[in-house]
């Protein structure tokens, strides 16, 4: 038994096989219905993979916290598979804003031991780790072309000048 839209008796779906009612039944339009589920259904899959949960339970092995009343706190948390997490934190900012320090570290999939440190207060998010990328010190040395470039853009601004002052 098929489903198709029917387009001239009452709206609804006619039942039974194509030509069975005597409306103009749009095959083509539930096939195209079809064709995008069907496609929205593959890039579903794609962007979440079937393998999202662990049947394995991971432990808590440690879950510390304080608050104080003064608005203070800590906590340290660590989970049985090495994710540790730490932090802890004061209202001592400009106009009562929370100043927080804290670390974490977790093993990532490749095996690397990944660990950052971090501060946040009146100067914003500051995270120090071996792993974050690091600019270039400055002054650092200029190639030669870029040198020949400024050179030459210098000597071009002294003729248009010398030209505009003719």
């Amino acid at each position: 038994m098929s489903l198709e839209l029917c387009e001239e008796r009452t709206p609804g779906w006619c039942r039974g096989k194509r030509g069975a009612c005597r409306c103009r039944c749009s095959q083509p339009l539930a096939l195209v219905f079809l064709f995008a589920v069907a496609v929205a259904a593959f890039h579903l899959s794609l962007a979440f993979p079937a393998d999202l949960s662990s049947e394995e339970d991971i432990p808590i092995v440690k879950d510390q916290r304080v608050l104080e009343d003064d608005g203070k706190f800590n906590f340290e948390i660590e989970t049985g598979n090495g994710i540790r997490m730490s932090q802890g934190g004061s209202p001592d900012g400009v106009d009562g804003a929370v100043i927080h320090a804290g670390q974490y570290s977790y093993t990532a999939p490749d095996g690397t031991l990944v660990e950052l440190k971090f501060v946040a207060n009146e100067n914003g998010f500051q995270p120090e780790s071996a792993l974050l990328p690091v600019a270039p010190e400055f002054p650092h040395p200029i190639p030669q072309f870029v040198l020949d470039q400024i050179a030459f853009a210098a000597l071009q601004d002294s003729k248009d000048s010398d030209e505009d002052e003719d």
